[in-house]
């Protein structure tokens, strides 16, 4: 996706201009910032297609600025840098509102394809139809708004609405956990497949009646997923997670 608006922030300042100019001359358009404050503002008033972002820097660091702009609505995609590498550091990351997560020292090949896999999913996810209606809930995934069935209104996660699109895109089909993975995050994002569960849980908390009893969000038990609309012939129902 060459052409694509990339925002660096590390306050490494010879990496965050080394990583800018190889952006640069693989084609994309490249802007570096040197602390967390000074990214917040580039990133809150400037259009951008990925934001690669330092988790460690003094004043924000880069998982605080993460979630103010997720916060205030701003869903573009995050990919983290960092020294700390254990899952549990990714897990964090990922859900602070990040969609990937690479660990220092890295090779440059590496950060090139993570990049370029990151703005194929986003390709992907913006090029297909923008609503979903199912069941009295109305979702948009161009803003990230949905509209529950009670009158309560969201904003979804970017994640939340990859999984939603992803899954409502096979409506009636059940879709395993490690197809939404690759979809969604990619395979080398997460140790385990349970975290699909955990945003399966999320979005029956929203868009559910009966959270216990689902009747959009279906297990298959041992596969993956089924979503279906309420119009689409129910299956016998199996126990959520």
């Amino acid at each position: 996706m060459n052409g694509a608006r990339i925002l660096v922030v590390d306050d490494e300042e010879h990496l965050a201009t080394g990583i800018r100019e190889n952006l640069e001359a693989e084609g994309y358009v490249a802007q570096a910032a040197h602390d967390g404050g000074e990214g917040l503002h580039m990133a809150m008033t400037e259009p951008h297609d990925l934001i690669v972002l330092d988790v460690s820097m003094p004043n924000m660091d880069g998982l605080t600025l993460c979630r103010e702009l997720r916060r205030n609505g701003n869903q573009t995609p995050v990919l983290f840098l960092t020294v700390r590498g254990a899952p549990e550091d990714r897990i964090r990351g990922l859900e602070a509102g990040g969609d990937d997560y690479l660990a220092k020292p890295f090779h440059l090949r590496e950060l090139l394809l993570r990049i370029a896999a990151i703005l194929r999913r986003t390709a992907w996810y913006q090029t297909t139809g923008g609503n979903l209606a199912f069941g009295g809930n109305e979702v948009n995934f161009h803003t990230y708004q949905a509209l529950a069935w009670d009158g309560t209104e969201h904003t979804l996660t970017h994640k939340e609405a990859m999984i939603l699109k992803c899954l409502s895109e096979r409506a009636g089909e059940t879709v395993g956990r490690e197809e939404i993975l690759e979809k969604v995050w990619g395979f080398e994002v997460f140790p385990s497949t349970r975290t699909i569960d955990n945003f399966i849980v999320r979005l029956r908390r929203r868009f559910e009646r009966d959270a216990e009893q689902p009747a959009f969000f279906h297990t298959v038990r041992g596969v993956g997923y089924r979503f279906t609309r309420g119009s689409e012939v129910e299956q016998p129902r199996e126990e959520p997670v």
